[in-house]
């Protein structure tokens, strides 16, 4: 089952290399890692997606909470969080299948960030599943290059994390 995990970390050099050297030392396996300043500058933070099928969440966050940087860490709940991934899809075209990509663009709301004659790059934000049902659309059509930023999470109403 995948969590998203939401920390609040110091702004301090090797605080990620700590971080993810915790999750290499336990053997916990890390699906995605996103990681940027907050509207604090002494603080960053990091949203980490983990697939705790084999391990216990609570074992996760017990030994992140034990790091000397970190100085909050919280499992988002999916019904109680805001949570986006943003993608970039580059699909070699023809004349042909032109239309077809265009026409996904837009039931998908995403963008077309770059065209060539060739190719197009086109950008996505969503939840991770739509960027994977775009992806899945995209292959049969050309898709030849996929970039994704990871999971960035809030947690919804007043309570900070």
């Amino acid at each position: 089952m995948k969590h998203t995990l939401s920390a609040l970390v110091e702004n301090k050099p090797g605080v990620l290399s700590r971080i993810s050297g915790l999750f290499t030392r336990r053997g916990f396996n890390i699906d995605s890692l996103a990681v940027s300043p907050t509207e604090r500058p002494e603080y960053s933070r990091m949203t980490i997606t983990v697939d705790a099928t084999h391990t216990p969440i609570e074992q996760i966050t017990k030994q992140l909470d034990k790091l000397i940087n970190v100085i909050k860490v919280r499992d988002l709940d999916p019904a109680n969080a805001v949570s986006r991934e943003l993608g970039l899809f580059k699909v070699t075209i023809d004349s042909g299948k032109r239309s077809e990509v265009i026409e996904l663009v837009e039931i998908f709301q995403a963008k077309i960030a770059d065209v060539s004659a060739d190719s197009m790059v086109i950008e996505l934000t969503g939840e991770s599943d739509t960027l994977a049902r775009l992806e899945d659309l995209l292959k049969p059509l050309g898709l030849t290059e996929l970039v994704k930023t990871g999971v960035v999470a809030l947690g919804r109403g007043a309570n900070p994390t």
